[in-house]
């Protein structure tokens, strides 16, 4: 895949507000500050298309980014920031489940989890969405450039595990600072948009 057109379209909190349908959308889930944004730009070379802050938490609503006028990139709310309301947290939650739920041209959702840490229950009740959905089967495990190669690999395992991830299901070790991983990530996103 090479991304030669990367554009914003709209922020959306509600299915009205949604860009008109019949585009092929890969939509991009994670906790707040898994490095979403950040992946998000390696992936169509752009540096500040999705916002990238230093405060967690800072993508509130659906972000939709045109690729190659081809299909769409999604960028969904991070969850799991303490500093947010629990009234926020829920309006956050029936934002994405209506959008997972309701969205046709959805092909598949990319989960991303810290390859530091085990999986949050968080990070679990989102991989069972997906799969409920029919969305899942893809992880991808940021941050690797904060730990050693031996430490991805122990890792990646206990994330498969924790997620109950079936052995065809993949995890894709990626870190946005030292730009590995996001070959395989665009070679995958392109299987995923041919199948659709």
């Amino acid at each position: 895949m090479i991304i030669k057109k990367a554009e914003f379209i709209t922020s959306a909190a509600r299915p009205p507000q949604y860009p008109p349908a019949g585009v092929k959308e890969i939509a991009f889930a994670g906790r707040s500050n898994v490095g979403k944004s950040s992946l998000i730009n390696l992936i169509v070379g752009r540096k500040a298309l999705a916002k990238v802050s230093s405060s967690p938490g800072k993508t509130r609503t659906i972000n939709f980014f045109n690729i190659n006028d081809e299909f769409r990139i999604v960028d969904l709310p991070g969850y799991g920031f303490a500093k947010v309301s629990k009234a926020e947290q829920e309006s956050w939650g029936k934002m994405m489940e209506t959008y997972l739920s309701k969205r046709e041209d959805l092909v598949s959702v990319i989960l991303l989890v810290d390859s530091r840490h085990e999986p949050t229950a968080q990070d679990v009740q989102m991989y069972e969405w997906l799969q409920y959905y029919g969305l899942s089967g893809v992880v991808a495990a940021t941050k690797t450039d904060k730990i050693s190669r031996n430490e991805i690999n122990k890792n990646i395992a206990v994330i498969r595990k924790k997620l109950s991830m079936d052995p065809d299901d993949v995890i894709v070790p990626v870190s946005a600072l030292k730009r590995t991983g996001v070959e395989d990530l665009t070679s995958i996103m392109d299987s995923m948009l041919a199948e659709a």
